[in-house]
């Protein structure tokens, strides 16, 4: 049991048969009246953030949240399957579990599979990726000077802005979290 007294960023717990995780998190004490903790919470299975105030000394269970390292197999319409490495199981995962920064991930990258009590939720990519640029418009010598960026489509199929001095066959490093080039590979 975690009282609301003891909130962290990060910590994940049960109310009302759901499961959220602590985003932002404040105890207020106002000159009158009670202390209270206000906290912006996300409901980890349905992806919704809520703001919400609590007693602090209002108790819930703690939820664990298995985080499983994975290797992305291949994709077959909908469904996404990943190997665990130790079973060599393949596990089927429904695309729409899926975040928008999946699309920086190509097969046999090793990614988290998220569940709670053996229910699959989420997947998350690494937080650095490196791939291959497929398609962008040559940079010409002397465009150098701005740092000006201009759209290429990477081997996933996701589209990215890049610095104009990188060219089509390079390998680039990408941030998942935000989706921004970082630099050459």
């Amino acid at each position: 049991m975690i009282s609301a007294g003891d909130f962290r960023n990060g910590i994940t717990f049960e109310m009302d048969g759901e499961v959220y995780q602590i985003i932002e998190f404040q105890h207020v004490k106002p000159g009158k009246g009670a202390a209270f903790v206000r906290t912006k919470i996300r409901n980890v299975i349905a992806g919704s953030v809520v703001e919400r105030t609590f007693n602090p000394s209002d108790k819930f269970p703690t939820a664990y949240i298995e985080r499983k390292e994975m290797t992305y197999s291949y994709q077959d319409g909908d469904l996404y399957y990943f190997m665990d490495p130790e079973t060599y199981e393949l596990v089927p995962i429904d695309g729409h579990k899926l975040n928008d920064n999946f699309k920086y991930v190509k097969e046999d990258m090793v990614c988290k599979v998220l569940s709670y009590k053996g229910n699959v939720f989420g997947v998350e990519p690494p937080n650095f990726v490196e791939l291959k640029v497929v398609k962008t418009e040559p940079g010409f010598k002397g465009d150098t000077a701005t740092n000006t960026l201009k759209p290429a489509v990477l081997e996933t199929g996701a589209e990215i802005k890049v610095p104009l001095f990188i060219d089509e066959g390079e390998m680039i490093q990408v941030d998942t979290r935000t989706g921004e080039y970082m630099s050459r590979a």
